[in-house]
């Protein structure tokens, strides 16, 4: 009974916080014909949760674009500084994918195979807030496919979110 009253108290006060966030990646949307959403949720001044769903309406053809087709990330992330309108952050984040990898054939037309996986990895990033809740953040990382042989090694985590805090 105990365990379940912290859990409870941990779960409110993490709401008492009340500081949110909804972004859209706008590097991916006019460069990539990707879309990309983002909530974040902050914990404290310093500590928050979030995830990115990642969809890509490129065709598998194409010459650049992400090998994932669709991606659930849930991350967590930590700010370093205290500044109110500039803030830097690492990040460690989970990716979970589906996407299409090409596999180039001899004297054949290459050809993509489907696959599922989940990556672990870090990123490190800048924020910007403005007063009245206009969010700018910008980020870069890496993470690393584990459970399949047929998926891409390395995922990227790359982008330029703009969002509103409320």
């Amino acid at each position: 009974m105990k365990k379940i009253i912290f859990v409870f108290i941990v779960f409110i006060s993490s709401y008492n916080y009340a500081q949110q966030e909804l972004k859209l990646d706008i590097a991916d949307a006019i460069i990539l014909k990707t879309i990309e959403f983002s909530y974040e949720n902050y914990i404290t001044d310093q500590t928050s949760f979030g995830a990115s769903i990642l969809y890509s309406f490129e065709e598998k053809k194409s010459d650049f674009r992400y090998n994932e087709q669709f991606m659930f990330t849930p991350y967590v992330r930590h700010y370093f500084t205290a500044y109110e309108n500039w803030n830097l952050f690492g990040e460690g984040f989970l990716g979970i994918s589906t996407g299409y990898k090409e596999i180039e054939l001899d004297d054949a037309q290459n050809i993509y195979e489907d696959y599922s996986d989940g990556a672990l990895g870090i990123a490190f990033g800048t924020k910007y807030v403005a007063k009245g809740g206009l969010v700018i953040d910008i980020y870069g990382g890496l993470g690393r496919n584990l459970f399949s042989s047929n998926s891409p090694v390395i995922v990227p985590r790359i982008g330029v979110n703009v969002g509103w805090r409320f």
